[in-house]
């Protein structure tokens, strides 16, 4: 059991949409993940996936909605969700999701990381 710095491990890495593992608790993977640009499409159809901006803003378009995410603020994107992340700059986000979850859902894309890299 230590404590872990997220700013010193977001200085781990640079690549995008390449989250890295952080911590687990219960079956779930906290993971850190640096975004620019546009993601794909995608969903996972057996899990719940929490989006926490640490900095940054990053939207995220859905079928009839896009939401605006800001610095603090964070967004739970239920099972099932078709959603797009988009950032204009870099944003620095902590997600929460179940071990098994796939990076891009069931959608296979060149981003589409198989098995996260531990910091």
């Amino acid at each position: 059991m230590e404590k872990v710095n997220l700013i010193e491990k977001f200085g781990l890495f640079n690549d995008h949409w390449s989250p890295k593992i952080v911590g687990e608790l219960n079956g779930q993977e906290v993971k850190l993940a640096k975004v620019k640009g546009e993601f794909v499409w995608h969903n996972h159809a057996n899990e719940d996936e929490l989006f926490f901006i640490v900095k940054g803003t990053l939207k995220i378009e859905f079928e009839d909605r896009t939401v605006e995410l800001n610095e603090g603020e964070m967004l739970v994107v239920p099972r099932g969700v078709e959603h797009k992340p988009i950032a204009e700059e870099e944003v620095w986000l902590l997600l929460f999701e179940p071990s098994n979850t796939k990076h891009t859902g069931e959608v296979v894309d060149e981003r589409t990381v198989e098995k996260f890299e531990r910091i």
